[in-house]
């Protein structure tokens, strides 16, 4: 795995709920490590559902916003283990005979027109396997409300995007993790049932498993017992709504329905779906590090089957042991992944890194990480500011903010990932070793080194006055762009603001991110829009305000 894929402070609770009378079945070290977390902000709640045997429980931790301790049946967003209940329906009407992993998606949906490659087309069970080729997202999705992301994606823009693109592979030929290929056969699937997602997944799965408390959007008990989340700051997040993508994370749940759902696929309480949910875990592919994936399930090579999930404000995950004796479900309201707890739960040998403090350093101090670092040949690690945060960009993904343990010393809140920045005899910060998956040493790089950027040139005030305001995107986001002296920002909606340099008139560049901006002026020389160059991808905002 590549590098990078306000706190609430709130006081521990214990609480537990087991279905009988014998001592609690969560391992003592993971429930010291939940526990810890919580005391230390890391997460504002966790709840656990667990499985040993014949016994089961549900383990809780923390307080909500109201004060009051999660239940059992208090919601969470369940994100992309969404996508194990659409292996479910994929594996059912493949074991009724409808239709075969082998059917073309295409079939499913006659009006749409679906990518294919040198003749070969997408078959549900190459979507199923993440073998589709199909990008993790699609290239037109722009959300009106970037804290409601999916909302607005509806089946027309599924459909424009498919139409128009050329897949980079074979269908079948590699392993990449796809939430547009996940969405594309929930709809599929509900379509050709002739319902919506939500009914389909209803009707099959939720009602037959008594999981009243779960669904794809809020009853009114729901709403009432839902965990409000959190970002990995601590910070409000609000909840995500599914259109055409529901199929790849629009679940919410509670730990006693996710029990449920646990055992059902565990075996330990036989159901109707027993033949469906053991189709869809059995292993078919090989994928990254060991692992092999069925449909949507992943299996480890010490045997743990498993998925999780995470939306805007919360993280979850879902595994089980292949000899049926061990299972687990974790839920939080807080977007800080809970992986290495789930894991510990299943494997006593398993990694779990004690949990990190985060500390807050005099805020010019932080000048001295910020840079690039070299990990590999054309892959490297920036670190900059927003404001008084410290944010990392590895080539080719997206930001992730990063937190101060002690001097040097920092962690990512929603990976087991953490930094140690080094110094040298003059005490100036000369290079970092990320520590993931092993230990990666990166050298700073000086001036001379840096990748080549485009040269910055000097434009009178006059001129820079010109571009300050606002820039509406079609799709909804609004950039805006700000002046402080002789310097421009640019903050797109619900980003943090980023300088940009001129490389000539209505020229600028950023150095953060590989990106770029031309404005568009009209024939009487007024700025009128902005043309945002990113990811290979040209994208006009309009003009809608000046400041």
């Amino acid at each position: 795995m590549k590098p990078f894929a306000a706190t609430a402070f709130v006081s521990a609770l214990l609480t537990i709920a087991s279905t009988q009378a014998e001592a609690g079945i969560l391992p003592e070290r993971v429930a010291n490590a939940a526990r810890e977390s919580v005391a230390d902000g890391m997460y504002q709640t966790l709840v656990f559902g667990v499985v040993d045997g014949d016994r089961s429980e549900i383990v809780s931790f923390g307080k909500l916003d109201n004060g009051k301790a999660p239940t059992g049946d208090t919601g969470y967003e369940i994100g992309s283990i969404t996508k194990t209940f659409t292996a479910t329906l994929l594996a059912q009407d493949v074991l009724s005979g409808r239709v075969t992993l082998d059917t073309p998606v295409s079939k499913l949906l006659p009006d749409f027109t679906i990518p294919s490659r040198d003749g070969k087309q997408i078959t549900l069970g190459e979507i199923g396997t993440q073998h589709s080729g199909l990008p993790r997202m699609p290239s037109n999705f722009f959300p009106k409300d970037p804290a409601n992301p999916y909302a607005d994606y509806d089946a027309a823009k599924m459909k424009a995007f498919l139409a128009g693109y050329q897949l980079p592979r074979d269908p079948g030929a590699s392993y990449e993790y796809s939430n547009l290929a996940f969405g594309l056969l929930g709809y599929a699937l509900a379509r050709s049932n002739h319902l919506s997602y939500g009914e389909l997944v209803k009707q099959r799965i939720l009602d037959p498993l008594g999981m009243s408390m779960s669904g794809t959007s809020f009853t009114q008990a729901m709403r009432a017992h839902l965990a409000s989340g959190h970002d990995e700051n601590g910070k409000p997040a609000g909840n995500w709504d599914f259109e055409a993508l529901a199929g790849a994370g629009a679940i919410r749940s509670t730990a006693d329905d996710m029990l449920r759902y646990l055992k059902a696929n565990m075996g330990v309480k036989r159901t109707s779906l027993d033949p469906a949910m053991k189709f869809a875990q059995q292993p078919r592919l090989a994928i990254d590090n060991g692992m092999r994936i069925g449909l949507a399930w992943m299996t480890t090579d010490k045997g743990i089957v498993w998925h999780n999930g995470g939306t805007g404000g919360y993280r979850s995950f879902i595994g089980f042991t292949t000899d049926w004796r061990h299972g687990v479900v974790i839920l939080t309201n807080t977007a800080v992944g809970v992986d290495e707890l789930g894991f510990a739960v299943l494997d006593p040998e398993a990694k779990l890194t004690p949990p990190k403090k985060a500390i807050t350093l005099p805020a010019a101090s932080l000048d001295a990480y910020v840079g690039t670092y070299k990990l590999a040949d054309n892959f490297f690690l920036k670190v900059f500011r927003s404001g008084d945060d410290l944010i990392t960009q590895a080539t080719g993904q997206g930001p992730v903010p990063i937190f101060a343990s002690a001097p040097d010393e920092f962690f990512v809140k929603s990976a087991p990932i953490s930094l140690t920045f080094h110094r040298n005899a003059n005490g100036q910060v000369d290079g970092l070793t990320l520590h993931q998956n092993g230990d990666h040493f990166a050298p700073k790089l000086s001036a001379a080194d840096l990748p080549p950027e485009p040269k910055q040139v000097t434009l009178d005030a006059a001129t820079l006055g010109d571009y300050v305001g606002k820039y509406q995107f079609e799709s909804g986001p609004i950039l805006d762009i700000t002046r402080s002296g002789d310097q421009l920002s640019a903050q797109l909606t619900a980003q943090p603001s980023a300088p940009i340099y001129p490389s000539a008139k209505d020229q600028f560049f950023y150095k953060i991110v590989d990106a770029q901006l031309t404005f568009e002026r009209d024939a009487a020389g007024r700025i009128i829009a902005v043309v945002l160059h990113q990811n290979g991808r040209d994208q006009r905002a309009a003009r809608i305000a000046e400041h």
